[in-house]
């Protein structure tokens, strides 16, 4: 590994003290945390609440419709995830510069995202096919497998849109403006929920498209974000702080280190996704019944799993600046902050899936009579009961990961994280189709597995490695935005 890439300190110890500590009005503390890891969550809630109206409009067309949507999302999603790995490293790299000092190279990384965005799309929509035969294998009803892969093909199309989004989200995310990224995340929201409602069900003069209308929907959605977010970039604001337009530069050692750095996170994510999107298969693969109430369970969780991410940014993007400026104290001080935030958050959604589980189930009850949800809804109930502990245990795994990505430790967080998942895909695999237990079981063995495994990132960070790792060189810190 080149010497310019990687540089070591010396190491200390990490401070003794509890998760959560003190100093939560001070650098790295709660304020910080929350300044920008509150815009991340709401941008995340959005991008939740996209897909939810997705899946919410067309299970009014049937339980077959809402579950290709996920199949065929999840699918479209696990295509260009290794991209979004590696180039949503720009958080991290844009951390480090900004607090270095240097920030005519934080707009750099951003062009070399691009570049790597624009030779990944072709390869992308070649290997559509892959994801046909995946669908073809996985014992689907009919009706279902022919709408998956309407929804599919249509969403593949649209990933040069959210990958140029995601590149522009970690690189304002790194320097700490994350509400330019929650004002885009708002806007492709809304204009996601009406082109949906417009185009599922036939409004305004216009057909009704059902499953083909609400991709276009998405991809809509997806592209006003997208476009906000380039607005905003090249902003004489913006374009003068981080001299973006000296930027538009090819440069070898920056694209070195998004790419050394990047692409554990970039597998990670697809081995990931990947072990998720078997999860759903071998649920769905139980019949039509354990699909419909798998499905609601996984929005739900959807709905709460993904704002952490927010969380998880904001710890990444403070422990990159803090590193680059040569404060590791204060990074783990921002640790600590993104640890409390989390659990706060997930007290709260205990309260509500103990308590709501009905009402949270019947939100996707279809039009009419229909048999299958009625069959399903006492399966999805009980599943949805787990949630809370599941939660729990994601707070845990997305902030030291989120530490070690933002450090470095890239590979290490690439190895826990994919570890963890693979472990309770093959665990769901025995109970399900070796063991024949039911789906109830297999759900409490997916919860189960999480809630044990998810201190393996804790036991990397308290080893200290990651302070030894210094990608940038240090120079004049810049001040907090905050």
């Amino acid at each position: 590994m080149p010497q310019e890439v990687i540089k070591e300190r010396e190491y200390q110890p990490p401070p003794q003290g509890g998760l959560i500590g003190e100093g939560s009005l001070s650098a790295g503390g709660i304020r910080e945390m929350i300044a920008i890891a509150f815009p991340m969550v709401v941008s995340f809630a959005c991008d939740t609440v996209m897909t939810f109206t997705d899946r919410l409009f067309l299970s009014k067309l049937g339980p077959a419709h809402m579950s290709a949507a996920m199949g065929g999302g999840l699918s479209c999603f696990m295509m260009m995830s290794f991209f979004l790995g590696l180039v949503g490293y720009t958080t991290a790299l844009s951390a480090q510069y900004f607090g270095a000092g240097q920030k005519d190279r934080c707009s750099k990384v951003v062009t070399q995202a691009a570049i790597l965005i624009v030779c990944a799309y072709p390869l992308l929509l070649l290997c559509r096919p892959l994801a046909h035969s995946l669908f073809a294998q996985s014992h689907l009803d009919a009706e279902q497998l022919a709408l998956q892969i309407k929804y599919f093909d249509i969403m593949m199309f649209g990933v040069i849109m959210t990958l140029g989004r995601h590149a522009l989200s970690s690189y304002f995310s790194g320097i700490g403006r994350t509400r330019i990224v929650m004002f885009a995340a708002l806007s492709a929201m809304v204009i996601n929920a009406f082109a949906n409602y417009v185009l599922i069900y036939g409004h305004f003069g216009l057909p009704a498209l059902g499953i083909t209308g609400s991709a276009l929907g998405t991809i809509i959605g997806g592209a006003s974000g997208f476009f906000i977010l380039v607005a905003a970039y090249l902003h004489r604001n913006n374009s003068e702080t981080f001299s973006v337009r000296n930027s538009f530069v090819f440069d070898p050692g920056i694209m070195a280190k998004l790419w050394r750095f990047g692409y554990p996170a970039g597998i990670e994510m697809t081995l990931n996704i990947l072990a998720f999107t078997l999860m759903v298969m071998m649920f769905h693969g139980q019949g039509l019944v354990a699909a419909t109430a798998t499905t609601i369970v996984f929005n739900w969780d959807m709905v709460t799993f993904v704002p952490l991410l927010g969380f998880e940014i904001g710890v990444t993007s403070l422990v990159g600046r803090y590193l680059g400026a040569g404060k590791p104290e204060i990074s783990h001080r921002a640790v600590k902050s993104g640890l409390t935030l989390g659990f706060l958050y997930s007290l709260i959604m205990m309260v509500v899936f103990i308590f709501f589980p009905q009402q949270l189930v019947s939100v996707f009850r279809p039009a009419g009579n229909n048999a299958v949800f009625a069959e399903s809804m006492p399966l999805a109930v009980s599943m949805i009961k787990f949630i809370p502990l599941y939660v729990s245990a994601v707070v845990v795994l997305i902030v030291y990961v989120g530490a070690l990505r933002g450090a470095g430790d890239t590979f290490w967080a690439m190895l826990i994280t994919t570890g963890i998942h693979w472990i309770t895909t093959a665990a769901i695999f025995v109970t399900l189709y070796r063991l024949n237990y039911s789906p109830l079981t297999a759900w409490a063995v997916l919860v189960f597995g999480f809630l044990g495994l998810c201190w393996l990132p804790y036991w990397r960070y308290r080893q200290g490695k990651w302070r030894k790792i210094h990608i940038v060189d240090a120079a004049q810190p810049s001040p907090s935005f905050y």
